[in-house]
């Protein structure tokens, strides 16, 4: 699965037994693969303080985890022609340690695997510093984001406009893409060439009557120059004074003149600006294939490990060295510009998950700083009923009226705004990967 359980118990002899006895439980049955999930002390400041960070960082990890999947969503719209590679490109690179950050991690490697990155968002500074660094990141992300799609969103239309017009039929669409300069006469003061749709039924009889349609019509002047399923295009030279009634007698016979000048540099224009916006978009994303050096390490193959709370028997997942995609390689910029910030955007709101666990787990159990946080991956869907109830069973102690709250939804809590369903006797936080659903 690709959801996350995030929880913290005070960190004191009695509790620290309580997550061992979760941890053989969940094991046992098979419900939950656990690790612990390390978070540096920070200078906590005022309770009160602590009341209004708690406020705004709710509000953030709503925003980072809503950011995170338009930035996915964006990478799906951009490899459109890829889909089945959107996956592999939405990762979090460099969030590890440093002779790591040349390897490609994925999202799940990533949460499992958490390090705090002290260069980026240093513990010793104010929580509130942390916190204002982050959104600051972030927020400069989605403005970077919001220019950068439109640009392509606007690219994307004026090319579907073009499109659109070279895919009617005779009467509507382009003829830029049809024509020739040798299909008129052109630069003639008397003679001018026609463009006459004729129906596919009626073809035998424009090559009958064609010419005693008008007079001074030019006598096997008329060539078919393209069809579609419902007719030709043909043309048809005549001098210029008879077009009036010679538009008038085709019409007469189910013929129809399509209203066309031939301007070489217009035509040249138009074909020259489906090319460059063909071009511009397949710059903003070529196929990111992977692309292997071998012999290029700059260390040998290796994969992420990790110390598991529980079974450390489990493989650690992750990609070799040698698995790595050369940096901006076969990648247009908008692309390339989407996986790097995309990552950092996961990267922070992992980051934004970890300070919730603290500034809670500080207001829920108290000073000095003393807890322990576990990070559970259930194991599948059907489990998750029996994960939360082995939870509130062995953490009972910490709150026994949220626990009973939770078997007796009648029960209200004095104080808590939230509904009874999102407060449990331990601090608790959702982390969903699913960010392609």
């Amino acid at each position: 699965m690709s959801e996350f359980w995030l929880i913290s118990a005070p960190g004191d002899k009695e509790n620290l037994q309580a997550l061992e006895r979760m941890n053989t439980v969940t094991s046992k049955s098979n419900l939950s693969y656990n690790t612990k999930f390390a978070i540096p002390d920070f200078k906590v400041g005022t309770l009160d303080s602590l009341v209004g960070l708690s406020d705004e960082l709710g509000k953030l990890d709503t925003f980072a985890e809503s950011l995170v999947k338009r930035m996915a969503q964006s990478v799906v719209e951009v490899m459109e022609d890829a889909k089945g590679k959107v996956q592999e490109n939405l990762l979090a690179n460099g969030g590890l340690k440093e002779k790591m950050k040349c390897l490609k991690i994925d999202l799940t490697s990533f949460v499992t695997h958490f390090e705090w990155d002290m260069a980026k968002y240093p513990a010793k500074q104010p929580l509130l510093s942390v916190v204002d660094t982050l959104a600051k990141q972030l927020a400069q992300i989605e403005t970077d984001l919001k220019s950068r799609t439109a640009a392509y969103n606007t690219l994307k239309t004026n090319l579907e406009n073009l499109e659109k017009k070279s895919q009617g039929n005779l009467f509507t669409r382009t003829l830029s893409d049809i024509v020739n300069k040798e299909d008129f006469v052109l630069d003639s003061e008397y003679l001018v060439t026609l463009l006459v749709i004729v129906p596919k039924p009626n073809y035998a009889q424009w090559q009958k009557t064609y010419e005693s349609l008008s007079d001074m019509v030019v006598p096997r002047s008329t060539k078919l120059i393209t069809e579609d399923k419902e007719g030709g295009l043909f043309t048809v030279t005549l001098f210029r004074k008879v077009i009036d009634d010679f538009k008038t007698k085709a019409r007469e016979n189910k013929f129809t003149v399509r209203e066309f000048y031939y301007d070489e540099k217009e035509i040249e224009r138009e074909r020259e600006e489906m090319t460059r916006l063909l071009s511009d978009k397949k710059q903003q994303y070529q196929t990111s294939c992977v692309a292997l050096k071998k012999g290029s390490s700059t260390f040998p193959d290796h994969k992420v490990t990790v110390t598991p709370l529980g079974n450390p028997a489990r493989p650690a997942a992750g990609h070799t060295d040698r698995e790595r995609e050369s940096e901006g390689e076969g990648e247009g910029p908008l692309l390339r510009w989407l996986k790097v910030n995309f990552s950092e955007a996961f990267i922070a709101w992992v980051h934004i998950k970890a300070l919730r666990v603290f500034v809670e787990s500080v207001l829920r159990y108290g000073l000095p700083v003393n807890f322990q946080a576990v990070l559970l991956q259930p194991h599948k869907k059907s489990s998750t009923k029996r994960l939360r109830e082995v939870l509130n069973s062995v953490f009972r102690h910490l709150d026994e009226v949220a626990a009973a709250s939770i078997l007796d939804a009648s029960v209200e809590i004095p104080g808590l705004q939230l509904s009874n369903q999102d407060y449990f006797p331990y601090v608790y936080f959702h982390i969903d990967l699913s960010l392609l659903d």
